[in-house]
């Protein structure tokens, strides 16, 4: 079976009666396109009286719907006044309304991606959203226009786990158990430390992504939104696994959003786990955490009960590790065998992670795909000017030390108001240049407090101390930014720059040369030359130069390899998956058809060119770098 890829496939049944001929729970359903006849555990049945068959409509898939919630157990009602559409199973109930993209699970309002509709007089409803809140699974098989729909519970397909915390009911969908939305802490105030999510009774649902951090602009781009969906209680996981409760042990790789530490989130469509945790056999969980100033506003000048939170967020990321170290056996992964991986403003939060000592012991080998810049993992920000930012945003807010704890009263959107314009105010100040394009900008990040973070990820002879026994497989694309911020790209490259461009990256196109990325690169070689001076656990390093479509090898331009959520080109794919799911696994990146991959030093350089013709080379743009970057010291 194919997974299902139509966000807006949708069931449909008759606005009149229909006969229920189904007196008992069924565990699949199976509806072809054209076909009046429905197949229930196997039994062929009609499909009801009048003939009904599905059909497909501008691509869009319609079930008749009573016949197939009845065929569960469940019931539908049609109220022709107010044109809603009311459907109930397992003691969750669903209403919907027409020509309205809101919908209501159990009376919590919920937002749709495609409004019901009358066609025919028959109302057409999203499948998947149904399903997803019914805990029921749904898969597609293109070649014979079938859908399967399955309640998923049954002896030998049960997806309920018991965690420390309590039982968790996920879904099942193409060979991979599904948990959304899970908790692994409650922040009840903001910039508090938050707390241990309390034990509960029964069975708790895991089918829907869980709240967003509020999101604020980084580098200028996008703006802040702190709407529905967004909530400082936002410590969730997703997580996809391939088994549970069967006792094996499979590698965990632990996905760290990018978006800096600012934006972004783990429910973003392009980080589903399933491909990967099918093809890999490994369990894959996405973090969410707080973010922006809400993850590191510092206000530890306030008193003990703001501790930390100038590093929230990133207490709350160890927070979830030590949740996944509890409880992830249950989920068919192995807690000995973590594994972060992160790009971009994730990458330097694996980078925080393998500084903090509190994660010690909690994952076990790091990936940084273009993870830093200068001042943003390379670095982080010093104590001072945090400290600086937290009193000038206080001060905009009108609080003082005493009423400091008025700030729980304030809306979220005052909030990141106020700093907004305190990081500007701080950034030229001490002219703190902006990370991509030209003037000053503060963003947000960690802080080196001396105590949650004793120092920087890049130390004057080597790297944390906490991160010196951990794996690292790091590296940057080709050109990042160079297509999409003209800033960062190098129109006035000499000649003799050119050609040491072309000698670099022999299978490239010479003429794009100019595009060529140092903004990332730079900062990569760093990390990695001194992660390897510590002369502890070995680091890899990659370029990745694919080049897709107008933007070339952009930032972020591997993840749908990565997570193998492209058709783009199966066979970098199945190679770009592989290398990251046996770097989990065994602690040395590899793929069937590549070299064997020699750790990173400053004497070789050892690199793997990533693309459709991949090569392991050495020192390879040395030259480069030094003539377009004479007086960066790495």
């Amino acid at each position: 079976m194919k997974r299902i890829a139509a966000l807006f496939m949708v069931m449909t049944f008759s606005l009149g009666s229909a006969v229920n001929i189904f007196a008992q729970n069924s565990a699949e359903i199976v509806m072809t396109i054209g076909s009046p006849v429905m197949t229930v555990n196997g039994n062929e049945q009609n499909i009801d009286d009048s003939n009904t068959s599905p059909v497909i409509i501008d691509n869009r898939t319609l079930l008749p719907i009573r016949a197939l919630i009845e065929a569960f157990g469940g019931a539908v009602d049609f109220n022709s006044n107010d044109k809603t559409v009311t459907l109930t199973y397992n003691n969750n109930v669903i209403q919907l309304q027409i020509n309205s993209t809101t919908a209501y699970v159990n009376e919590t309002e919920k937002e749709l991606d495609t409004a019901p509709v009358i066609l025919n007089g028959r109302t057409m409803l999203p499948v998947r959203f149904i399903a997803d809140n019914f805990g029921l699974s749904t898969s597609w098989d293109a070649d014979t226009k079938t859908v399967t729909v399955s309640d998923n519970i049954t002896e030998n397909d049960n997806t309920v786990v018991t965690t420390k915390q309590g039982k968790l009911q996920g879904t099942y969908n193409d060979g991979v158990y599904r948990y959304l939305g899970v908790p692994y802490a409650t922040a009840e105030e903001k910039f508090v430390q938050a707390s241990p999510v309390e034990p509960w009774e029964g069975i708790r649902t895991a089918y829907e992504y869980g709240n967003i951090s509020p999101q604020a602009a980084i580098l200028g781009i996008g703006e802040s939104d702190a709407g529905e969906g967004t909530d400082n209680n936002c410590q969730n996981l997703n997580i996809w696994t391939p088994a549970i409760n069967d006792g094996e042990k499979r590698p965990v790789m632990v996905w760290l959003h990018g978006g800096g530490f600012s934006t972004g989130s783990a429910n973003e469509e392009g980080y589903d786990g399933t491909e990967l945790s099918k093809y890999g056999d490994v369990v894959v969980v996405g973090v969410n955490h707080r973010l922006n100033v809400f993850g590191h506003l510092d206000l530890t000048a306030y008193g003990e009960k703001y501790k930390n939170s100038d590093n929230i967020g990133m207490t709350d990321i160890v927070m979830a590790l030590q949740w996944i170290h509890d409880n992830i056996a249950q989920f068919g992964g192995d807690p000995d065998n973590v594994t972060l991986f992160g790009q971009s403003g994730g990458g330097a939060k694996v980078l925080a992670m393998m500084t903090t000592p509190e994660a010690s012991g909690l994952f076990h080998k790091g990936i940084v795909q273009s993870g830093a810049t200068e001042n943003m993992g390379v670095n982080f920000l010093s104590k001072d000017i945090s400290l600086e930012l937290g009193a000038l945003t206080v001060e905009k807010l009108g609080l003082t030390e005493d009423t400091i704890d008025e700030i729980q009263d304030i809306s979220n959107e005052e909030i990141m108001d106020a700093s907004a314009e305190a990081q500007q105010e701080i950034a030229e100040k001490y002219s703190i240049p902006v990370s991509v394009g030209e003037g000053y900008a503060l963003e947000w990040e960690p802080v080196i407090d001396g105590d949650f973070l004793p120092e920087n990820p890049v130390t004057e002879d080597g790297f944390a101390a906490a991160g010196r026994n951990i794996p690292l497989l790091i590296g940057s694309n080709l050109n990042e930014w160079t297509h999409i911020m003209s800033s960062t790209a190098h129109p006035d490259m000499t000649d003799e720059q050119k050609s040491l461009y072309e000698a670099a990256y022999p299978n490239e196109d010479p003429d794009a040369a100019e595009y060529v990325d140092t903004l990332i690169r730079l900062p990569m070689l760093k990390i990695m030359s001194h992660k390897a001076d510590q002369d502890g656990a070995p680091v890899y390093a990659y370029v990745f130069t694919k080049q897709v479509g107008d933007m070339g090898s952009y930032h972020g331009a591997e993840i749908p390899y990565i997570f193998r959520n492209t058709d783009d080109d199966p066979e970098l794919t199945d190679t770009m998956s592989l290398i990251w799911v046996n770097f989990a696994r065994y602690g040395t990146p590899s793929a069937e058809g590549l070299p064997e991959w020699e750790p990173y030093n400053r004497e070789t350089g050892a690199t793997m060119i990533l693309d459709d013709q991949s090569s392991l080379v050495y020192n390879h743009d040395k030259e480069l770098i030094a003539s377009m970057a004479p007086d960066y010291d790495y």
